[in-house]
This record gives C-alpha cells, sequence and structure tokens, in this order.
C-alpha cells in the first residue's frame, strides 16, 4: 500500500503542474510549492530553532492561532513556521505577523519531506485538526521530532477505522500525542488501541473568545447600519444566497443585512446583486457614498467577517445549504448572535450541540428561513435568549490552548 501511495504522490506532482493550465487555484497550487525550499533557505538559519505547525487551510489556521500566540511567550527564541495545503489559506495568511515563516507545504514525497525537515530542522511539529502525511510523519518519527495533533476530529467513516485501514494507521503511531476535539474522537483512537490522547477541546472556541478583547470598531458598519437590526451572512456560497436574497428582498426597511460571499468572484457579486430589489453597495464602491441610503452592503473583500459579525443582531453562517462544508459558527457565537445555517451539518459537532441547546436553528428552505427570521426579528426577547445561549457556549467551552501548553512544558521542557 505505501508503494502504490508513493506512486500515486509522485505521479501527481509531475501531473499537477499541466492542471494549473485550467484552473487558478490550481496554478496558484503548484506554482506557489515552486518556492518553498527558496523561502526556508532565505529565512531559517541552521542555528535557529523552530517550531512546525501545518494547517491544511484557513479553518484550521485559525484553530491554530491561540497555540502559536502561547508558544510565541512560552518558546521566545524560537522560529514559528507555518504551511498550508490549500492555497485558500496560503492566499489569505501569507503575510501572517504570527510567523516567521508562511508557505506551502511541498507534495508529500521522501525527498520532499526529508529536505523540507532538513530546512526546517524543527524541535516541535503540530498539526492541525486532520492532516496526516505519511511520509512527512514517517521522517518526523525517524528524526525523534515530538508530534502532536491539535484539536483533532475523527469520524468512524475514516480509513483508520477501516479494517482496510492498517496502512494509514500505521502513521498515526508516529504522534507522540493526541489532543481531540470531543470524547467519540478519543474513543474511536481507544478502538485501535491509542491511549496517548487528551480530551482538550476545540482551540476554535479560544481563538474566538480573545477576539472580545479586540477592537472591533467598523467606522463603515456604523454608518450602514445606525440604529437598524443587523442581519450578517458570513461566508456565503449560491446555494446559501439562493435562500436568503428571496428574504431579503421582502424584509422591512428597519432591517439591514451584510453579505460577505465566501469567494469573491466578479461574475457572483453582479449576479447577487442582479437578484436583489432592495438598494445595495459594494464595500469597495462604498467611498464617498452614503450608506445609510442602503439596505444591503456586500463585502467584497477579505479579512473583515470577525469584526463585522460584533454588530450582529443575526447571523446566517454560509456552506450548510449546499456540500460545500459549514463555515465557523463560533465567530458570531461569541459576540452573543443567533446563529441560523442550512440543512447540512452532520459532519459538525459544534453546530450540532449549539443546535441541541437552542442557540443555533437549521433551515431547509425558503420557507423555513423566513419563519426562523422572522421570529427572530420580531420578538426582542428571544433574540437576547437565544444570543445568551450561543455566547454562553462558547465561555463553557474555553481552555484547550492551556491543556496544549501545559502538556508541552511538562513534557518537552529541553524543546521550550
Amino acid at each position: 500500500m505505501r508503494i502504490l501511495y508513493n506512486l500515486v504522490v509522485n505521479t501527481a506532482e509531475k501531473v499537477l503542474p499541466v492542471s494549473g493550465l485550467f484552473s487558478e487555484k490550481m496554478k496558484l497550487f503548484t506554482e506557489g510549492r515552486k518556492q518553498v525550499f527558496t523561502q526556508l533557505e532565505e529565512k531559517i538559519g541552521s542555528k535557529d530553532r523552530t517550531v512546525w505547525i501545518h494547517a491544511a487551510s484557513l479553518g484550521e489556521y485559525e484553530q491554530a492561532v491561540p497555540v502559536i500566540e502561547a508558544i510565541r511567550k512560552v518558546m521566545p527564541k524560537h522560529k514559528i513556521v507555518i504551511t498550508f495545503f490549500s492555497p485558500s489559506g496560503y492566499e489569505v495568511k501569507k503575510n501572517s505577523a504570527l510567523a516567521d515563516v508562511v508557505t506551502y507545504l511541498p507534495l508529500d514525497t521522501s525527498k520532499n519531506a526529508k529536505k523540507f525537515l532538513q530546512k526546517v530542522h524543527p524541535d516541535l511539529a503540530l498539526f492541525i485538526k486532520y492532516e496526516f502525511w505519511p511520509n512527512f510523519l514517517k521522517q518526523l518519527n525517524d528524526q525523534n521530532i515530538p508530534t502532536l495533533l491539535i484539536s483533532g476530529a475523527f469520524r468512524k467513516e475514516q480509513l483508520f477505522f477501516r479494517s482496510y485501514g492498517g496502512f494509514m494507521r500505521a502513521y498515526l503511531k508516529t504522534f507522540d500525542h493526541f489532543f481531540v476535539q470531543n470524547e467519540p474522537s478519543e474513543q474511536l483512537l481507544n478502538s485501535i488501541g491509542f491511549v496517548n490522547v487528551t480530551i482538550s477541546g476545540d482551540t476554535r472556541f479560544d481563538r474566538v473568545s480573545l477576539q472580545l478583547q479586540r477592537d472591533n470598531h467598523l467606522d463603515f458598519v456604523d454608518r450602514f447600519s445606525k440604529d437598524h437590526l443587523c442581519v450578517v451572512a458570513g461566508s456565503t456560497w449560491p446555494e446559501d444566497e439562493d435562500l436568503l436574497i428571496p428574504f431579503i428582498n421582502k424584509a422591512p426597511q428597519n432591517v439591514k443585512f451584510i453579505i460577505a460571499p465566501h469567494a469573491i468572484r466578479p461574475a457572483r457579486i453582479d449576479r447577487m446583486q442582479q437578484q436583489l430589489e432592495k438598494a445595495s453597495v459594494l464595500y469597495t464602491e462604498m467611498e464617498g457614498e452614503d450608506l445609510g441610503k442602503f439596505q444591503v452592503l456586500i463585502i467584497d473583500t477579505v479579512g473583515l467577517l470577525t469584526k463585522i459579525y460584533s454588530y450582529a443582531d443575526i447571523a446566517y453562517v454560509g456552506g450548510a445549504a449546499g456540500n460545500t462544508g459549514l463555515h465557523n459558527i463560533l465567530e458570531p457565537a461569541t459576540f452573543g448572535a443567533p446563529v441560523v445555517i442550512g440543512k447540512n451539518f452532520s459532519r459538525f459537532p459544534e453546530a450540532i450541540r449549539l443546535q441541541q441547546l437552542a442557540g443555533l436553528f437549521s433551515v431547509r428552505d425558503e420557507k423555513e428561513l423566513e419563519e426562523v427570521f422572522n421570529r427572530l426579528l420580531s420578538n426582542e426577547n428571544f433574540r437576547r435568549q437565544t444570543g445568551m445561549i450561543a455566547e454562553h457556549y462558547i465561555n463553557s467551552n474555553t481552555g484547550a490552548t492551556n491543556k496544549i501548553i501545559d502538556y508541552l512544558l511538562t513534557h518537552y521542557s529541553k524543546v521550550t
């Protein structure tokens, strides 16, 4: 099985550059990786001590942030190296001030793994949530580099728990410790013989909780929303917008809407504006405008959504109306906003739990969305109570970062 895996990965390394001719995302994926080793040589000296943190994409990076900030405090002499697998993470965070080096993870060949670890020579490696790359894990193990999984989330459908999953199970043995989000993940690992597991919770709770301590003021949102109720729709996909726009078109004038699409594409933004019957304005075109006269503000840029959620009386979080995957519901919840999502969220335990607590509503169609929104908008007590449930859910689940750092200080004193 390992031979077959390596054959596939080595073949992909040769074939993927061709795909960049037909896909802008694949072009970023392949072109960005050409610079990895040059970047590492320029920014990491042979005597530098480093910590390597790998995140698949932007969501996993957000999970890593509180841990990175804590590592900065307890390991101040180390350089932080962050790698991404996906362009959607790297392109947004390539200039992150949290890290000394931000780059792509080379494709998982034995040659790349050896060369990468030679350049980075980390004292510690942290993988976030569910990234498992056999050749990198083997090299980390062979070189006795402590390796941890943070905010791990396991499901019984994964290959590790299949009768034919021995190939991947072997690579789980390279982890020194697993910090998992919940009891089902711990039980699954226990079922295949792993006891080096701690239920730490999800570091995203720590991440979003920290946002309350920051300045979330946005002057343009003040000028847009004024004294109106404000619905913030974040990380929306076309399927989400198909649910939202009919409601927006019939919404009363005392309700303002801010939409922050997941992907900023001109054609998609144009389509949205054509469907809207209410006056709308783009963030990139709002200069000089009287924002108070518009009922819909479309955020056609990145990096603002977290702060915008602080203005939400109600938050709609995208991704679950289709099958692309639910986006971060914890960001609006930490500000005490009731959360509304689509119907496909069975793989997201935080959404399942918040729904059970009555701080989140799932809607299947336009009619259900209208019913939920009307109730939340018209009943202030209900809206506030629901938001308080969401906020309490965040507050009662923080602390994962402290458990991870305590473990590092206890077990790796020579590293820290």
